[in-house]
């Protein structure tokens, strides 16, 4: 039988929040089988850049990561965020390792290009390979890898690179070796057909159903990339994605993303 493995992705309104962290990892350590913690941390990394007297420059929410910018959310990703949660699951019996994508080499991305308006967002990562091999390798020794939004070229340089991405392309990468479930934690109890009423979850969305949802516009703005690279992960072999809070991690609720039935 193949093995059960969790991809969590928490975000950084979470990390960043005491007793909702707390809450998210006993949650995490509650669940079955094996699991991966894929991270973020910007309110933290502005916070830290403001006090070292750096403006902080985002683009479509996304962060322009100059040289110093750089520095500042390699010390705050992999650094304070990153080993506060090794600290924190390691109290709660988990034997949890923090990573970047540049240890071990287990993800290897490009500097993304000047947009053709000439946008550049300078030291960002768009992955380009996941070495789920050696994730594996290290799941299967007992450890329960914890990953910061920071991946490398290879040529020696560190790459700003979005979370949601990360634990999108791990789950993928580990799906020829195991049974994957990816979750995304957000602020909200699932993907709600009324952003009004949190008891508006919709609890099942396929690729003919999503089509649907938008057609008739109950599925709008910002939900809809995260539902395009969840539906791109169960087409990449993920058996199913799921939407919820934080605080529902290790219960059967939220969005579950899916194939359509056969």
């Amino acid at each position: 039988m193949t093995k059960q493995l969790t991809v969590v992705k928490v975000g950084g309104k979470i990390v960043e929040q005491p007793e909702q962290l707390d809450c998210l990892l006993r949650g995490f350590a509650a669940l079955d089988g094996l699991k991966i913690l894929v991270h973020g941390g910007g309110r933290t990394a502005t916070d830290v850049a403001t006090r070292l007297g750096l403006t902080t420059e985002m683009i479509n929410g996304r962060r322009v990561t100059s040289a110093d910018m750089l520095r500042v959310v390699t010390m705050v990703y992999g650094g304070l965020v990153n080993k506060n949660v090794v600290a924190l699951l390691q109290a709660t019996g988990i034997n949890a390792l923090g990573l970047t994508g540049a240890d071990m080499d287990v993800i290897r991305s490009h500097r993304r290009p000047p947009l053709p308006d000439g946008t550049d967002y300078g030291f960002v990562g768009d992955v380009d390979r996941v070495d789920g091999d050696r994730l594996a390798a290290l799941l299967e020794s007992g450890v329960t890898p914890v990953m910061a939004p920071l991946t490398h070229d290879g040529q020696g340089s560190l790459l700003n690179t979005n979370a949601d991405t990360i634990a999108a392309s791990v789950a993928k990468a580990l799906a020829s070796h195991y049974d994957v479930t990816l979750t995304y934690c957000f602020e909200h109890a699932g993907v709600l057909s009324d952003p009004a009423d949190e008891e508006s979850v919709i609890p099942l969305i396929t690729p003919s159903t999503y089509r649907q949802l938008k057609e008739r516009e109950i599925v709008t703005g910002g939900m809809l990339p995260k539902i395009d690279n969840a539906l791109a992960a169960i087409s990449a072999g993920v058996r199913r994605v799921v939407i919820t809070r934080a605080d529902a991690l290790s219960e059967n609720c939220g969005t579950s993303i899916e194939p359509d039935a056969e």
